[in-house]
């Protein structure tokens, strides 16, 4: 091997070896500076203002978002649970149709296009409240990011009075506004959830 060839060699190999120190150090970096899961967190009031429920959302690596829920002060049975297209939890409030009642400033179901009730991409699974009026659940769904829920102008999530019937509308139904099979527009807005009992705001935890 002559001078010419070794110096070449040389070079390369140090070159070479900067590579893998640069490579080395972004990746020890990547690890200090690991990306901070989406998380927010709603603390739901009654119509009273009295704490009702806390609600903590966790986005994991796959989009997927876990949610975990404790409330109290439910009457016994199954109840309603949403997420509602605005931020604002006002008891009372008016609607956009000028109706007036607890929560209405939430807004309809969070929904992205025509979606219908057991579809809406803010409707999650029922809770249901024990004996003593206090419900526990935790669930994983995919049908929205963290970041949605807690840009703009927000959204809220909402404990309801009544079951939802998950768009579960057996044929023998009959539609209120036509005798035909079928789900009413109460239906296919809320499940038949009833009242609007407790409330929060989204908010950003990270």
């Amino acid at each position: 091997m002559n001078r010419a060839t070794g110096k070449r060699l040389g070079i390369a190999a140090l070159v070479a070896l900067m590579a893998v120190t640069l490579v080395s150090t972004a990746m020890s970096g990547t690890k200090g500076k690991r990306k901070q899961a989406d998380t927010a967190v709603a603390k739901l009031r009654n119509a009273e203002g009295k704490p009702a429920a806390k609600v903590r959302l966790r986005e994991g690596r796959d989009g997927s978002v876990r949610v975990a829920v404790r409330a109290r002060g439910l009457t016994p049975g199954f109840h309603g649970f949403h997420i509602h297209e605005t931020g604002v939890c006002e008891a009372p409030s008016e609607s956009a149709d000028g109706e007036t009642g607890s929560f209405l400033s939430a807004g309809g179901h969070f929904a992205r296009g025509d979606q219908g009730h057991g579809s809406h991409a803010g409707d999650m699974p029922p809770l249901f409240a024990t004996r003593d009026g206090k419900a526990r659940a935790a669930f994983v769904i995919d049908s929205y990011r963290v970041r949605e829920l807690t840009a703009g102008d927000g959204s809220a999530i909402m404990i309801h009075s009544d079951p939802d019937n998950s768009a579960n509308i057996p044929d023998r139904y009959r539609s209120s506004e036509a005798d035909e099979p079928g789900p009413d527009a109460d239906t296919l807005k809320t499940g038949d959830s009833g009242t609007r009992v407790a409330c929060g705001v989204a908010r950003d935890k990270r």
